[in-house]
C-alpha cells in the first residue's frame, strides 16, 4: 500500500495537483494576513486521508488506483468538502429531515463507540454471564417419526382410529412395516430429526410441541393433536434444553457483552443530552381541552 502511494506521489500529475493546492493555501494565507478570513476556507488533506482514498478504491476495484485516478479521487474529495461547506453556509442543513436523521445516527454511533474502548476482564465477563445465562440457553431437540390421522378423511373418528392403531403398534419398532398402512398421507415429512420446540410449534402448533417433548423415547405413543389432526409418534431421541457452560459460549458471551455495553453507553449519553432540553408541546384544540386535557403542555419526558 505504501509503495503504491509512493509511486503516484512521484507522478507529474500529482505534483501539479499538490502544487495547485499549495498555491491555494499560500494565497489563502496571504489573504488572511491582509483581511482575516475564517479557517473554514482551508481544505487540508493529510497522508491518512490519501491512504483512505486509496484503500477505498482498492477495496472496490481490487487494485490500487493509477496516478490519474488518484488525482480524480482527490479532486472528488475536495469537491465534496467544498459543496458541503457551501451548503452549510446557505443553511441547507436546516429543517432537513434526512440530514437530521443522518447526524442523529452519527451521534448515536459516537456514543456507542465509547464502550469499545476497553475489553472486559475474564472475571468480569464470567460474572456477566452468570447474571445473563438464560440468554444463552440451548433449546431441547427431538427426533421422531409420526403417523397422521386426518379429520378431513375420517371426520370425528380420527382420534379413535389413532387410539386403535396405537394398540396394534404396541411393542413394534419405529420402522415397523405395519405402521405405514395404519395412517393417512401427510403433506410434509413423516420423520423429522433434531427439531427444537420453536420449530415444532411453528410447524405443528405449540400444544403438539409441548406434548412431544414430554414423551419418553423408544415406543409408539399418542394420540397427540396438532393443527392438522391427530398423530401417533415414536420418539427415537430427545435432548432437553440446557444452559451451556461459560467455556462453550465464551465468544458469544463476548459479543453479547459488547452489544449491551454499547446500548448502555448510548442510554447514558442520551440521558445526559436529553437533560439539557425542555419539550414544549402545542396547545390542544378547545374541544380536546374541554374533555379534561391540558390546554398547553410543557414536558420533559
Amino acid at each position: 500500500m505504501s509503495v503504491a502511494i509512493g509511486q503516484w506521489l512521484r507522478e507529474p500529475l500529482v505534483h501539479f495537483l499538490l502544487a495547485g493546492l499549495l498555491l491555494f493555501a499560500v494565497y489563502s494565507a496571504l489573504r488572511r494576513d491582509a483581511a482575516p478570513e475564517p479557517s473554514s476556507h482551508q481544505i487540508e488533506l493529510t497522508l491518512d486521508d490519501l491512504r483512505q482514498l486509496e484503500i477505498a478504491f482498492t477495496s472496490r476495484w481490487q487494485r490500487p488506483p493509477t496516478p490519474e485516478e488518484m488525482v480524480g479521487l482527490v479532486q472528488s474529495r475536495v469537491r465534496e468538502e467544498i459543496l458541503y461547506r457551501e451548503a452549510l453556509a446557505l443553511g441547507l442543513d436546516k429543517e432537513d429531515s434526512i440530514v437530521k436523521r443522518r447526524m442523529a445516527q452519527k451521534m448515536e454511533f459516537l456514543a456507542e463507540d465509547v464502550s469499545d474502548a476497553r475489553e472486559p476482564t475474564p472475571e468480569e465477563l464470567a460474572f456477566w454471564f452468570e447474571k445473563n445465562a438464560e440468554r444463552f440457553a440451548l433449546p431441547g431437540r427431538v427426533t421422531f417419526r409420526h403417523l397422521y390421522f386426518s379429520p378431513d378423511r375420517r371426520g370425528a373418528r380420527a382420534h379413535d382410529d389413532a387410539a386403535k392403531a396405537l394398540g396394534k403398534l404396541a411393542g413394534k419398532p419405529e420402522d415397523s412395516p405395519a405402521a405405514t398402512a395404519l395412517g393417512d398421507p401427510f403433506m410434509f415429512q413423516d420423520t423429522l430429526a433434531d427439531r427444537t420446540p420453536e420449530q415444532l410449534a411453528k410447524d405443528f402448533g405449540p400444544g403438539f410441541a409441548s406434548a412431544l417433548f414430554a414423551l419418553e423415547p423408544g415406543a409408539w405413543l399418542g394420540p397427540i393433536e396438532s393443527g392438522y389432526g391427530w398423530h401417533l409418534v415414536f420418539v427415537s431421541s430427545s435432548t432437553p434444553g440446557r444452559v451451556p457452560a461459560f467455556e462453550e459460549v465464551e465468544a458469544d458471551v463476548m459479543t453479547a457483552w459488547k452489544t449491551d455495553q454499547r446500548a448502555e453507553s448510548w442510554r447514558k449519553a442520551y440521558a445526559e443530552m436529553r437533560a439539557k432540553y425542555e419539550l414544549v408541546l402545542p396547545a390542544l384544540p378547545d374541544e380536546v381541552a374541554s374533555e379534561g386535557g391540558p390546554a398547553e403542555a410543557n414536558a420533559t419526558p
